[in-house]
């Protein structure tokens, strides 16, 4: 498969069982929301698709490679966005670009044009020489996604990415990331504990517990019910 497969994965922290006997697959071009409540096994899911951590217990194809057998192959097709920024704050925009352009062997006018056709995806051209800790949250999250846009990945994993930025700032984030699963066929797993965050069409898993408790498309999951009655109905959680 040529986006993201999970396979029967399962991790415990000692006797918790974190993650039980996941699976799901995300097709090129599909944004994928994984909705569930904290605690319920996101982050320690995302922590296994990047390699963070590792289990001999289930499967993880990125782009059609075997994480777990080929890692360096698979890693370099995966753009992340993690929950914590990890800007450099010193820098500006564009130099923590071409930094991270440089960890991955891009350099001179590829690397400028690689940079220059990111920030402008992303509406961020003109903030080029901001200093990072100058920008504002949605800012600083619209910097990560160009910078993970930069080595071509096909599969773009963001945990939780709209953490403390505000209404406005989440719903940009969102439709930026929409637009690149749409226009580039982009992967997209999007995890979040907020609802308003799902739109109809996309593809949503419900995790609660470690476990998949619904995987479909929103709108005909949902039915008649607004998206945040019914996950509260599954999961027990407010979201």
């Amino acid at each position: 498969m040529s986006g993201l497969s999970v396979q029967d994965l399962s991790f415990a922290y000692g006797p918790k069982q974190a993650l039980k006997q996941v699976s799901f697959s995300v097709r090129p071009g599909e944004f994928c929301a994984l909705l569930g409540p904290n605690g319920a096994g996101k982050s320690t899911l995302m922590s296994l698709l990047t390699r963070l951590f590792t289990t001999p217990h289930g499967k993880i194809s990125v782009a059609g490679h075997d994480l777990a057998r080929d890692p360096r192959k698979a890693l370099a097709k995966i753009g992340v966005v993690f929950q914590q920024s990890t800007l450099d704050l010193d820098l500006t925009v564009y130099r923590n670009l071409s930094y991270f352009a440089a960890l991955h062997g891009l350099s001179g006018r590829r690397a400028r044009h690689r940079i220059d056709a990111a920030l402008d995806r992303l509406d961020m051209a003109e903030r080029a020489h901001e200093r990072a800790r100058d920008l504002n949250g949605g800012h600083r999250r619209r910097t990560e996604i160009a910078r993970c846009l930069l080595h071509d990945p096909a599969v773009l994993l963001l945990d939780e990415p709209t953490v403390g930025l505000d209404a406005e700032a989440r719903r940009s984030i969102t439709d930026h990331v929409h637009d690149l699963a749409r226009d580039q066929g982009l992967t997209v797993l999007w995890t979040t504990h907020l609802t308003d965050e799902v739109r109809d069409t996309d593809r949503l898993i419900v995790l609660h517990q470690g476990r998949i408790l619904a995987d479909g498309h929103a709108g005909a999951l949902r039915a008649q019910a607004p998206l945040a009655d019914y996950f509260l109905t599954l999961t027990g959680a407010p979201a």
